[in-house]
């Protein structure tokens, strides 16, 4: 498969959009969901306001067994033009191929993945590994130990978490969108501890989740947790954080970004 050099990308902010009921949720620890807006008119406003790329989760479809977001995909394609990436729900390639040809750029695929590991060279041979985004939720659960979890965080695995995203790289998995359920909605920063180890275990970029509560932490979870890219959810939904700000705070403390004026 072919590596992405991490050196020489620029470091993405990417909103995430939890989708429940065709609504954007966020919650803390996964728990407590509350509504935070209408998908598109969110993904909209986060292209104007600089985002690089954005990540739409159906936190419950695997659980719930519901159908594809292909028509959310269809219209999200109308209203931007950055890339983003649909996950939730995708069991086969059959589905990959549906939601990628209703728009979306990149499909992540977790609890189907650890269910069926092939699932991940199949998508890759079919349409590339840079489509193919292992999305991973993990939890400490020892001593430099971190947990696989599945169903939205509902289910605990026998999986290392480290063991596994190696193991999803040499299948064909394209990036990793790794979440730490201990940091995830507390605000509290990152955990650069497991990021760091994913990101310098793996050829591939890593997308830093769960914890980003200002601008600092984006910047640790860059600089000291080597992360490629950081993602949040509700600092950008409820506007306390503006992308703007936080990329000319990142771009002042020498980490590469893409500004308004590139």
């Amino acid at each position: 498969m072919e590596i992405i050099d991490k050196m020489t990308l620029t470091k993405r902010i990417i909103p995430c959009l939890d989708i429940k009921n065709n609504r954007v949720v966020k919650g803390i620890h996964f728990k407590s969901l509350t509504d935070a807006g209408d998908p598109v008119e969110l993904a909209a406003r986060y292209e104007a306001e600089g985002a690089d790329e954005l990540v739409f989760l159906d936190i419950t479809a695997s659980q719930e067994k519901r159908k594809l977001m292909a028509g959310l995909a269809a219209k999200i394609a109308k209203k931007i033009f950055i890339p983003f990436t649909i996950g939730g729900g995708i069991q086969s390639v059959a589905d990959m191929d549906t939601v990628l040809h209703h728009g979306a750029d990149k499909i992540a695929v977790n609890t189907a993945a650890v269910r069926n590991p092939e699932l991940i060279r199949e998508g890759a041979r079919h349409f590339g590994s840079q489509c193919i985004v292992l999305a991973v939720d993990v939890k400490k659960t020892g001593r430099e130990k971190w947990s696989v979890f599945i169903y939205g965080g509902k289910k605990k695995t026998d999986l290392d978490a480290l063991h596994w995203v190696k193991q999803a790289v040499d299948l064909g998995a394209g990036e990793i969108l790794l979440t730490s359920m201990d940091s995830d909605g507390t605000k509290d920063g990152f955990d650069l501890r497991i990021t760091r180890q994913v990101s310098e275990q793996v050829p591939v970029p890593v997308i830093a989740s769960g914890g980003g509560g200002k601008p600092e932490h984006f910047y640790a979870a860059i600089q000291w947790g080597k992360a490629d890219a950081v993602l949040a959810a509700s600092v950008f939904h409820y506007d306390t954080i503006k992308i703007k700000e936080l990329k000319e705070y990142l771009h002042q403390n020498g980490i590469p970004v893409r500004r308004f004026d590139d």
